[in-house]
């Protein structure tokens, strides 16, 4: 018998539906043409309580190894990538956020809005969002408004988004998704969170997420996102790929598009996470995700393995005739919405 990962009772159901449908599409010949990758680094300068000059040495090695990365990679526009670094608000100093805004200036990166919170009330979680927002944008120069509103992109700490662990910690909102659209998160990239019980029951599907403020993890289910299907919700979520690893050990473990120094890019995951990105019509859309401010994390990230990704995946790209993209969060969310509209890589 194999013994499948905690909480399978969660997220099994919905991986076998999203294999399905992949398979339908696979019998139909509707071919993807084309791939967004974006890598949202949910970024901790003060990972496990550090100093400031820590932190401060954690930031300055990134500016000075990513602008030689990111000249040496690029896409099927011939544009750099850029860096997603969701940043927290709680470890907010201006001077470790300057760097990040010059790097954004340059086009290799952009900031979007990181948070852990555990309790507090409705208020408190607005003030401090909004806070947050209006420094980003006002003393650094990032994020941007949409429909009339500063917009951000949205990564919880601690994968309890809407008060979705079973114990009620590290949130306490029941009505978080609809906190979050109203101080203007565009699209939320939580997910996946893996075997956690905060992991959504629909997986490797770009959807909205409906609130009921009564109620947490309401983002558990949702309305899909298809070509032609202007419906709209609360929350947009873009998730991670989300599946099964069938090599390397006896038994299966979860992928789920997290780049570490102890689960590096290798040619058989960069299959998965294709075969397992979220698709919209002609559009997979690949969010992956690591902790770059964590020294191990960081030496092999900087020191080749985010070249190692960006290779293998344009080589495994060009085996399957796919154009790929490298996108910021903000970028992939206008993906997204070019390819509801049935529109090409013009308007990213």
């Amino acid at each position: 018998m194999i013994r499948l990962p905690r909480n399978a009772q969660i997220w099994l159901p919905g991986y076998v539906r999203s294999r399905v449908r992949d398979y339908n599409w696979h019998l139909r010949r509707c071919r993807v043409e084309r791939v967004w990758l974006m890598i949202a680094d949910h970024y901790e300068p003060f990972w496990r309580n550090t100093s400031h000059e820590t932190a401060r040495s954690r930031v300055a090695q990134w500016v000075r190894k990513w602008p030689q990365i990111a000249a040496a990679n690029h896409d099927a526009a011939n544009r750099p990538p850029k860096y997603t670094f969701f940043y927290p608000a709680e470890e907010y100093r201006p001077d470790l956020l300057d760097p990040l805004a010059d790097m954004t200036r340059s086009g290799i990166a952009d900031v979007e809005v990181h948070l852990h919170h555990d309790g507090g009330s409705q208020q408190d979680f607005v003030d401090r969002i909004n806070a947050f927002t209006e420094s980003l944008h006002q003393r650094h120069g990032l994020l941007r408004k949409y429909e009339g509103q500063l917009a951000f992109g949205f990564i919880h700490g601690n994968w309890a988004l809407d008060n979705s662990r079973p114990d009620g910690r590290w949130c306490g909102l029941n009505n978080e998704i609809s906190l979050l659209r109203n101080l203007g998160c565009y699209a939320d990239f939580t997910m996946p969170s893996g075997p956690s019980p905060t992991q959504a029951r629909l997986l490797n599907t770009i959807y909205w997420a409906i609130d009921d403020p009564d109620k947490p993890k309401s983002y558990d289910t949702g309305v899909s996102i298809a070509t032609g299907n202007s419906v709209r919700g609360d929350l947009l979520m873009i998730p991670g790929p989300f599946g099964l690893r069938w090599t390397g050990r006896l038994l299966p473990r979860i992928e789920t598009g997290e780049v570490a120094a102890h689960d590096l890019p290798t040619p058989y995951r960069v299959r998965r996470w294709l075969d397992l990105a979220p698709r919209i019509g002609k559009d997979r859309f690949l969010k992956l995700y690591t902790h770059g401010a964590q020294e191990k994390n960081m030496a092999v990230l900087l020191g080749g393995g985010l070249e190692r990704l960006y290779q293998t995946l344009k080589k495994e790209c060009q085996r399957r005739g796919v154009e790929v993209y490298f996108v910021s969060a903000w970028e992939m969310f206008q993906a997204v919405r070019a390819a509801v509209h049935n529109q090409g890589p013009a308007s990213y």
